[in-house]
């Protein structure tokens, strides 16, 4: 090939080259990629769909059932449900129908309301939701909740800062809060959940927990309040926060009437501590003088005993309507004196024996455990569908002795034993009549099994061991051996 040749090939083969790539540059030029939107339900893809605005149309044209039920104008995907905007030269999409239908039939859909979560304030608990529509009915239940432990009255007093000033008896409330974490925060909620669209229904689960079913009593002939209440293991106080009609213990019952004896089961906790001005009884003690003129079967009592009356100051603090543990004593002063009991006693022998029909008095004259002046944080009755078994008293401070109620033989000295490990350090006392006491929480104790001790003995120190919110002793008596056949009995009882 000559010159002349070769380079007209080469200039050919250029040219074509030329015409090629313009020809792939023009093709490419008209594929242009596409915006599309890729849904996914919980990390899985659905598909391609051309817009995202006509599958929210869709969701919320289909279901009006849902609008109907909750009174809602919009209703959302469920949770899970992503959709993600992207570019591709795949026209592979699919009808939003077709992603509907997945949706639908793998999980339910949601309406926009508000999560409370509730966390409490005990360690390892499971946090709890709760789902409204409108934060508003939340607020309005607790507030029916702080109602019911409070009174209407007194709350209204407390907000107002109107509270009525202590003359001579009486409380303030002085500070109000609940224990747990409490959370809201806009959600879009599963209409799968409980989600409370009214104040009643909200503030029953805050009341009864999961015992929502209402458990309905009809008074007969001879019932009274205290009677119902302890026959359905309440206490009074529980009885009258499940029945807020009703005012007071002493409030007549008419046979026919129906009351309300659901164990209550609050959700939340609700902490109030007040200031308490309040006429506490001293309970006298007993002397003896003897008197060696007289024979041994003489008793006389030289001079009567009057239980003395210390007004009390104390701040204690409640939950749920329920005292707790360790009053903080604050001061005391004495309205009336105890005057004790004085018994003379004869000690002079006969010379022979008494016959069996003649009593000689043993001094089974019960004393009080503490010192005085006290406070009582939680009387012997049923809380919260348990047997309290016995009073807490508390107000006497930490490390403050208690007395032997009665003499006897120490049966334990001991960290837990018959009365269980959540007594703490306790001592348990059993007495000639067939008594027996516990004394339970203690911070010392001063005796052992097998000693014998007399009334009014100091046999241990006032403390918390065990499962105790505050320094206090708890006080049972038992007919029998305690928590082994034996029966607990209402100290209160004794004196």
């Amino acid at each position: 090939m000559n010159k002349k040749g070769i380079i007209l090939c080469t200039l050919l083969t250029i040219l074509i080259t030329i015409l090629l790539t313009l020809n792939f540059i023009s093709s490419e030029s008209y594929s242009i990629p596409t915006s599309v939107y890729q849904v996914y339900l919980d990390g899985n893809k659905i598909g391609l769909i051309d817009s995202k605005d006509d599958l929210y149309e869709l969701i919320n044209t289909e279901q009006t059932e849902i609008k109907e039920t909750y009174k809602v104008n919009q209703v959302y995907p469920p949770k899970g449900f992503k959709i993600v905007e992207k570019n591709t030269y795949k026209d592979d999409l699919i009808s939003i129908e077709e992603v509907y239908n997945s949706i639908k039939d793998e999980k339910t859909f949601t309406i926009k309301g508000y999560t409370i979560t509730i966390k409490p304030d005990v360690e390892g608990a499971v946090p709890i939701y709760i789902y409204v529509l409108d934060d508003q009915v939340f607020k309005d239940a607790i507030n029916n909740v702080v109602e019911t432990f409070i009174g209407k009255t007194r709350y209204e007093q407390y907000k107002n800062n109107t509270q009525p000033e202590i003359t001579e008896t009486g409380y303030t409330i002085e500070n109000m809060y609940f224990k747990d974490n409490i959370s809201i925060k806009e959600s879009y909620i599963s209409v799968d959940e409980t989600i409370y669209t009214n104040v009643q229904d909200l503030t029953k689960y805050l009341l009864f927990g999961e015992n929502e079913n209402k458990i309905d009593y009809v008074v007969v002939q001879g019932d009274t309040i205290e009677k119902i209440a302890n026959d359905h293991q309440l206490n009074v106080e529980e009885f009258l926060i499940a029945n807020d009609n009703i005012d007071s213990e002493d409030t007549l019952l008419a046979i026919g009437d129906t009351v309300n004896v659901s164990l209550i089961n609050p959700i939340l906790s609700l902490v109030y501590e007040e200031l308490v001005v309040s006429d506490v009884e001293e309970q006298f003690n007993e002397t003896i003088e003897s008197d060696p003129n007289q024979y041994v079967d003489y008793s006389s009592v030289k001079q009567q005993g009057i239980n003395g009356i210390n007004r009390v100051t104390s701040r204690v603090q409640f939950t749920n309507g329920e005292q707790n543990q360790g009053a903080a004593f604050i001061k005391s002063e004495v309205i009336r004196p105890a005057q004790n009991k004085i018994t003379v006693k004869g000690t002079k022998r006969y010379n022979y024996s008494l016959p069996p029909t003649v009593h000689i008095d043993t001094g089974t004259t019960w004393a009080w455990p503490t010192n005085s002046p006290y406070v009582i944080t939680s009387e012997y009755g049923y809380r919260w569908g348990t047997l309290h078994d016995g009073l807490d008293i508390s107000g006497t401070g930490r490390g403050s002795p208690i007395y032997a109620a009665l003499g006897g033989k120490v049966y334990q000295a001991r960290w837990g034993g018959i009365v269980g490990n959540l007594s703490g350090l306790n001592v348990v006392i059993e007495h000639p009549n067939g008594y027996y006491t516990i004394y339970a929480h203690c911070s010392k104790v001063y005796v052992k099994a097998g000693d014998t001790v007399v009334r009014g003995q100091r046999i241990a120190a006032m403390g918390d061991t065990g499962f105790a919110t505050g320094p206090h002793l708890h006080f049972g008596v038992f007919t029998g051996l305690p928590y082994n056949g034996g029966k607990s009995i209402n100290p209160r009882r004794l004196w």
